[in-house]
């Protein structure tokens, strides 16, 4: 086997070991992330606001790649259930900003704090000599993932 296709082959089992993983979580575990009842888009409203801390309604119809409209409409129904409120931008009255609710970033918390708990708990039966060689790795990632989000901008 050459080392493209060795590489390639790993590359595939490691994504397959990752999904599988994901799909016991999800099989085990109720996550927030299912149990919201909110559409994919309105989840992906509210992590973007957790990321930005607040956005105009122009740039969450960028992020989304959809229409102004379609955008008030999916922030109309999130204003709707707590999750988030709309305010003046202090710099220019004209543009309403959107930002999370203390009960929009709890959910976002929820939503993390499961996946990080799932984790933890599988991590916590492996041994030191495993944990090691995984934070290792990790952080490798990590690197590579912030080298590469660097040459982007």
């Amino acid at each position: 086997m050459s080392v493209n296709n060795e590489r390639e082959e790993l590359i595939h089992r490691i994504n397959e070991t990752q999904r599988a993983l994901a799909r016991l979580f999800a099989q085990q575990h109720q996550s927030p992330l299912f149990t919201s009842n909110l559409t994919l888009r309105q989840l992906k409203v509210i992590m973007l606001l957790s990321i930005n801390g607040s956005a105009s309604g122009q740039d969450l119809a960028h992020d989304l790649g959809v229409g102004l409209g379609t955008v008030t409409g999916i922030v109309d129904r999130l204003v709707a259930h707590g999750l988030v409120s709309r305010h003046e931008d202090p710099h220019d009255r004209r543009v309403r900003r959107v930002e999370l609710t203390p009960a929009g970033t709890d959910l976002i918390e929820e939503i993390n704090n499961a996946g990080v708990e799932h984790y933890r708990r599988l991590m916590a039966h492996l041994d030191t000599e495993t944990l090691r060689a995984l934070d290792q790795v990790t952080r490798t990632i990590r690197d590579v993932a912030d080298n590469l989000n660097q040459t982007t901008r």
